[in-house]
């Protein structure tokens, strides 16, 4: 595969991860944008890994958690990005707005904690890695971020689950 080949086939979902990793579509495309002059220069030894997309997800992550940190106030949109994005995990949230409205409601560190942990899959040592912070802050910022979710999101699914069968 080449540099070009990659770009092509993973901007679109790399772009999705962004914009859940910072709630904004400008600030995704950034976030994309930097990851992939980064990858550009690495090519030759990213590829030979086999890893080039989770190179760019951790250079976007980290850029993220920067960002975050430079800024005090927090952007926050209305709707989710259009298109989508074939993630088996995500394919029940992306028909409920209300999570995405959730969740974009959460503290950037919280919002991250989550993204790292349910969308990319990482253990709380390697997100507490990726964000510099240890892993009982992991825990605890999930911890929160999950307690808030639950108090003010409730899946469209949950009003018919209780509902009767046929016999």
């Amino acid at each position: 595969m080449t540099y070009e080949e990659f770009v092509t086939t993973r901007a679109q979902a790399l772009l999705r991860y962004g914009y859940v990793l910072t709630g904004n579509p400008d600030d995704a495309a950034d976030l994309l944008q930097e990851g992939l002059i980064r990858l550009s220069s690495a090519w030759s030894r990213v590829v030979n890994k086999n890893d080039p997309e989770g190179y760019v997800r951790t250079i976007m992550a980290r850029q993220h958690i920067s960002m975050w940190r430079r800024r005090k106030r927090e952007h926050l949109v209305g709707s989710v990005p259009e298109g989508r994005y074939d993630d088996r995990g995500l394919e029940r949230a992306e028909h409920d707005p209300r999570l995405w409205e959730a969740l974009t409601s959460l503290p950037r560190r919280q919002r991250a904690v989550l993204v790292l942990r349910y969308y990319e899959d990482l253990s709380d040592e390697e997100i507490a890695g990726m964000l510099g912070i240890s892993r009982g802050t992991v825990r605890s910022q999930a911890a929160r971020a999950l307690g808030k979710l639950r108090a003010d999101w409730r899946p469209a699914a949950a009003s018919t689950a209780g509902g009767h069968h046929d016999r």
